[in-house]
């Protein structure tokens, strides 16, 4: 016997029977387990991720068997859509399912940028944003996120580019207050029409609100080229049940999001929180949903900010951006660097200050190591690190004992870059030793010399690459003298400036003073 959609049963009980109902529409409750660092998914707890191997990463995620969202060709439920399913109407989303096709068959892909109007961002995402794609910015609160962002979103709506902007952390009233402040300031070093474009425009929206199904309805009402959620840990799916933030919601709402920018061609950005460790909050969970990954470094309590990309699908991700925060928002560098150095025309060497020609993509920065000794304790001296790699720090130092010549395990020794730079290349190991080694003989090089050069584990100096690109930049600052690897400079012109050529540690650590 059916009633409506639920079925009835008979169950014998005794001398009669006992009808029992249930309804078949009922959906089962499903649990899985995703882990915060690499987003697998597992059908049970582990203390170890099978995928990743890391421990005590597994948490618990409810969903329903049945799933949800939108109706794909056969007919058939398609969770991924989801809210996206709203747009079909309009005929932003085609029907049908994918299908297989030759490698020759399938036509290029034509990405045509949306440049920002910020030099320094469109220089770390390839050009600007592409249509269509999910970029993801990080960085420690209060660093400068939502500045970059609505100066972005402005200098796009100022170009006659519908801007929605989703604050789920601040008022509206709030976020005009910041773009008129930037406007005003921005007004005494500017005409009005540039301060314009580092404000907004007429075709920037603000909706701050937190619900997915709100935005999207906005969206669809505007119809943006790009969106900005500031921030995607408080956006929220209702049909979801679980709080904002949580992994449940975190993966639900970018899965939404990022289907949506494939299916409209809407450029998205989102803004996300990190952790104690500096990393996106479900990071690996975030990262491999979006097209690009942004990290917006620097200490909030000095002026520059460093913009690095770790992931980009349209583009390369050895780029920087470097920016400085003023009363007039974040400001571009141009010449970068004149601030990573001094002037070695102007000022003379200290002990333990080396400059180095650091590589950062296609452009060349003349970056300043600087290194300290003091006495410390036999088996506990202490080696810290800022901007550098700690192990090739250790790495020297053993090498400056074994061949250098200098007793190191009773001194701790303290190293950085000046200007918040982070300098991972080996080409920083002959700088780095000639600083450490300067700092404990109390000896300086020459004034207006640079060096570079990757140190073996032998004592030898090695070549390294783009050789004549970094010579050249040391010349054009005004750099007189610089050590270099021997045999590194054959066929390089190394323009108006002075080669010391060296084969060993020992033979470079002559030069000092």
């Amino acid at each position: 016997m059916f009633a409506g959609s639920n079925v009835v049963r008979p169950l014998p009980c005794g001398r009669g029977s006992l009808w029992i109902g249930y309804s078949p529409r009922m959906a089962k409750v499903r649990r899985s387990f995703v882990c915060n660092q690499c987003g697998s998914v597992s059908p049970r707890w582990m203390g170890k991720c099978a995928e990743c191997g890391a421990w005590d990463s597994l948490e618990e995620v409810a969903g329903s068997a049945a799933g949800g969202g939108g109706v794909d060709g056969s007919g058939q439920r398609d969770p991924q859509r989801g809210l996206a399913e709203g747009w079909a109407a309009e005929g932003e989303i085609a029907a049908g399912n994918p299908e297989a096709k030759r490698l020759n068959e399938i036509e290029p892909l034509d990405m045509p940028r949306l440049g920002t109007g910020i030099g320094e961002l469109d220089r770390v995402l390839g050009g600007g944003l592409v249509p269509g794609s999910t970029v993801l910015i990080g960085g420690e609160p209060g660093i400068g996120k939502s500045t970059l962002m609505l100066q972005a979103a402005g200098r796009l709506a100022a170009e006659g580019r519908a801007v929605l902007y989703v604050t789920s952390e601040e008022s509206a009233q709030q976020i005009q207050m910041r773009a008129k402040r930037i406007e005003d300031h921005g007004r005494g070093a500017r005409s009005t029409a540039e301060a314009k474009k580092q404000a907004g425009g007429g075709e920037l929206f603000i909706l701050a609100d937190t619900n997915l199904a709100r935005i999207f309805a906005q969206a669809g009402r505007i119809r943006p080229a790009v969106m900005v959620i500031d921030s995607v840990q408080m956006i929220y799916n209702a049909s979801v049940d679980a709080s904002p933030g949580s992994m449940t919601q975190l993966r639900r709402c970018c899965m939404e999001l990022v289907f949506l920018a494939k299916t409209t061609g809407m450029a998205i950005a989102l803004v996300g929180h990190v952790t104690k460790d500096g990393q996106v909050a479900g990071p690996r969970l975030l990262e491999h949903l979006v097209d690009a990954v942004l990290y917006f470094e620097g200490d909030r309590y000095h002026a520059h900010r460093i913009v690095r990309g770790v992931k980009n699908r349209f583009g390369t991700t050895l780029e920087i951006g470097l920016f400085e925060m003023s009363e007039a928002g974040l400001r571009e560098v141009v010449d970068p660097s004149g601030i990573l150095s001094s002037d070695p025309a102007r000022n003379q060497p200290t002990p333990g200050s080396v400059v180095v020609p650091a590589m950062q993509g296609t452009r060349c920065f003349m970056v300043e190591v600087q290194a300290l000794t003091a006495a410390g304790i036999l088996g506990a001296a202490k080696r810290r690190v800022s901007g550098l790699d700690a192990n090739r720090l250790s790495m020297i130092l053993a090498v400056l004992e074994q061949h250098g010549g200098l007793r190191l395990a009773d001194q701790d020794v303290f190293a950085s870059v000046v200007g918040g730079m982070r300098v991972a290349e080996p080409a920083a190991d002959l700088g780095l030793a000639l600083a450490v080694a300067g700092s404990h003989l109390r000896k300086r090089i020459e004034p207006a010399m640079a060096a570079l050069g990757e140190i073996g584990l032998s004592g030898e100096v090695r070549r390294v690459s783009q050789m004549e690109q970094r010579l050249r930049e040391a010349a054009r600052l005004g750099f007189r003298r610089a050590i270099v690897p021997a045999g590194a400079v054959e066929g390089v012109r190394a323009g108006a400036i002075g080669l010391t050529e060296v084969k060993s540690l020992s033979a470079a650590m002559e030069v000092l003073r």
